[in-house]
């Protein structure tokens, strides 16, 4: 059941390594190695043809990755973003995947609690104080491991956590890799909806569907509780059955959507072989957070025991810079939630611990919306600190079904965001979220010379800068006086 489901993220994943191994061709050169067949004149050419220059780099890391150098190990772990966390989704599973000359073997494949259950009591690493506060856990547990917005970071922590609980094959991990549903979505809509046991799914309702099957409605088919994902596996044998016999005629539609969904956030890989994270920084899949020079923003979400209602949260990034009466420059980051659900099986009140990353040497000035628990109109505290190369301010704000709150931060900017009359901006999405909207409103003092990206006709030739957009990926800006 989930072990197929994890195989086939696998699949998906490397689904470009697997097409360029290419048996025909190992047959051709049987006498050489793996390795030497891919630096073959002839496999490079294919590859070309097939999926470009800018892919070959990982159709040769092809026998490296299948275990065809020494066998690999890696730890996958699946994020349900509509249970939003820092770094993609709440860690709900996770696989042990070994792979050796091509060969896959599921090592283990389980839910996190059930790992989580059989901590050591001697293993207690105290959690982030937002953990121990809102979920009442006096340990760290390896399901709440992604709290750094930078995946990296969670996957250092992921395991330390996943060793100290002691996970199997802890010692030999070569790497993790982290998916969201997003994934699964993005498969149903090129390949169509598809039935299980009399159950149509379709990309649209897929993980909700999923979701309610594995929680509720398995008990009214008579589902002993044990195999109650029974399903899950069953949708993905499907699926991946579909996928099979259509990727060979798409190949290029499966990269670009491979593609797309990493440069989304929604896959995230970090290795411990450091020429190997080298490549994975270089094709954008690390999920990290970005040093950039000038003004940065990242607002980041976290979930607390408000089951799935990420899904039913429309949220709008407000970012506005102004000069105050003595020039320095004030900045307002404003997040508006609107919250669209009920109170039902799958989404309550929802429940937030947010932080927001700006440029070292910003200095807070106020926080508007902030609140000391759900269900209370007792302000709550604003807490800060440095990391990642950021400043961040943290607070926690509850929504209730059908209203729409804001949270605000406003603070004083370093004047190094400016730099020759030129101001650059890097608003970085949180991995794992959808297409927020993004809206900027920026004052500098000065007339605008020009503007990347451009404005909408008619904002023109003022002193400032408005855009209205999405964050759907990473936005840059450059602004010139």
């Amino acid at each position: 059941m989930i072990r197929k489901l994890f195989c086939s993220k696998f699949c998906l994943i490397f689904l470009v390594v697997l097409v360029g191994l290419g048996f025909l061709a190992y047959k051709s050169f049987k006498t050489l190695s793996i390795e030497k067949i891919f630096q073959s004149t002839f496999v490079q050419d294919q590859v070309k043809k097939q999926v470009g220059d800018e892919n070959k780099d990982l159709i040769q890391l092809a026998p490296r990755l299948l275990g065809f150098s020494k066998p690999m190990t890696y730890l996958f772990i699946f994020e349900n973003n509509t249970e939003l966390r820092p770094s993609g989704g709440f860690i709900g599973v996770y696989a042990i995947v070994k792979i050796d000359k091509g060969s896959v073997n599921i090592v283990k494949l389980d839910g996190t609690e059930n790992l989580d259950r059989y901590t050591p009591e001697d293993f207690k690493i105290v959690p982030p104080d937002p953990l121990s506060k809102h979920l009442g856990v006096d340990r760290w547990y390896f399901r709440d491991a992604n709290w750094s917005p930078d995946f990296s970071e969670s996957a250092k922590q992921m395991l330390t956590l996943y060793k100290g609980e002691n996970g199997v094959e802890a010692n030999n991990i070569d790497a993790v890799i982290a998916v969201t549903p997003v994934v699964l979505e993005r498969l149903l809509e090129k390949i169509g909806p598809v039935s299980v046991d009399g159950v149509e799914f379709t990309a649209k309702i897929v993980t909700e569907k999923l979701e309610y099957e594995v929680e509720y409605e398995f008990a009214n088919k008579g589902i002993d509780k044990k195999n109650r994902k029974d399903i899950v596996g069953d949708l993905m044998s499907v699926v991946m059955n579909k996928v099979k016999t259509d990727f060979i005629f798409d190949l290029n539609g499966y990269l670009k959507m491979f593609n797309e969904i990493a440069e989304q956030r929604h896959v995230m890989v970090y290795s411990l072989e450091p020429d190997l994270e080298k490549i994975i920084k270089e094709k954008g899949w690390s999920g990290e957070v970005k040093s950039v020079a000038g003004d940065y923003l990242l607002w980041v979400d976290a979930n607390l025991a408000a089951l799935k209602t990420d899904y039913s949260i429309n949220r709008e990034l407000k970012y506005s810079v102004k000069k105050d009466e003595t020039g320095k420059l004030v900045a307002t980051a404003e997040m508006l939630y609107n919250h669209t659900g009920i109170f039902d099986w799958r989404t309550t009140r929802y429940r937030t611990y947010t932080r927001i990353f700006v440029p070292v040497g910003s200095e807070l000035i106020s926080a508007d919306g902030v609140m000391k628990w759900d269900r209370t109109k007792e302000k709550g505290e604003v807490d800060k600190g440095e990391e990642l190369g950021k400043q961040w301010f943290g607070a926690f704000i509850a929504i209730e079904p059908g209203q729409t709150k804001s949270l605000k931060f406003t603070y004083y900017l370093p004047e190094s965001v400016i730099k020759d009359n030129v101001y650059t901006l890097f608003v970085q999405k949180q991995l794992g979220t959808l297409n927020n909207k993004l809206t900027l409103d920026q004052n500098f003092g000065k007339n605008i010379v020009s503007a990347k990206p451009a404005e909408a006709d008619g904002e023109w030739g003022d002193q400032t800068y408005r855009y209205v957009g999405d964050l759907q990926l990473d936005r840059q800006f450059e602004v010139m006086f």
